[in-house]
């Protein structure tokens, strides 16, 4: 089969437009099944409409996506139950603890014996310490260990993530990653992940694609990027393609 037909996303000229303002220009790619692929730009880059739109939560002005063979939005419901989204921008209701918190989301999601499901993250996330505590009264990185779980409940076999460890401190950062790391090679997992954290990048992600003003500026591997762009870092090349500088001539 064909990398068409075998690819977890696909995406095919995709452009998102509002009113007179291009979110989205014409971008292509496709996700191998079982690949951690890290989408970088800077803010206004397309990213999150980008996410949107493979979501099935903002409908193309033109262009395709298709995830798990799938289109979005119009088949939405067909795959709904076999992806997941994560970010600590999102907040859930802080009044609830966090047992009943993951319980209203597996029910969302359609878990089957949603209590050993539970049970099973707050043992690999570590969260029974705090799992019958209000969300409201939990420290940054306890939420972002609760919200992967809720992107985790349904074992997923589309994880998409968005800054995953902002605002975390580095062991509690490495530790998450680790977590996401194990649950993709575990379980043969899709991941594009949406990150300013270039040592995040470097670590985890096969290829990179590099958004600028809706468009694709590079897309390839950390390696081949660092050697493109003469760089020892990929915040180096991130910066080079956001303030346009030309890159390294390979031999």
């Amino acid at each position: 089969m064909d990398a068409q037909n075998t690819a977890a996303i696909a995406v095919d000229r995709l452009v998102k437009r509002y009113k007179a303002t291009t979110a989205v220009d014409g971008i292509s790619f496709r996700l191998a099944t079982g690949s951690i692929t890290g989408l970088l730009g800077g803010n206004g880059a397309g990213k999150t409409t980008t996410i949107a739109m493979i979501m099935g939560l903002v409908t193309p002005t033109s262009g395709t996506v298709s995830v798990l063979g799938a289109a979005m939005p119009r088949e939405r419901y067909r795959v709904l139950h076999r992806m997941n989204f994560e970010s600590p921008y999102v907040d859930m209701p802080m009044r609830l603890t966090v047992r009943q918190n993951l319980s209203v989301f597996a029910q969302l999601y359609g878990v089957a014996d949603a209590a050993a499901r539970i049970a099973e993250l707050a043992a690999e996330l570590d969260l029974n310490e705090f799992i019958d505590r209000p969300n409201g009264k939990l420290s940054a990185g306890q939420k972002t260990r609760v919200s992967l779980a809720k992107s985790l409940l349904n074992k997923p076999e589309v994880l998409l993530l968005d800054e995953p460890t902002a605002s975390l401190d580095p062991d509690t950062a490495d530790w998450v990653r680790a977590r996401l790391e194990h649950y993709r090679i575990e379980n043969n997992a899709t991941v594009l992940l949406a990150s300013h954290n270039m040592t995040e990048v470097e670590r985890l992600c096969e290829r990179v694609i590099i958004m600028k003003r809706g468009r694709i500026e590079d897309d390839d591997t950390p390696e081949r990027l660092l050697a493109r762009y003469g760089r020892g870092t990929m915040e180096e090349v991130f910066l080079d393609v956001a303030r346009g500088r030309q890159r390294e001539v390979s031999p």
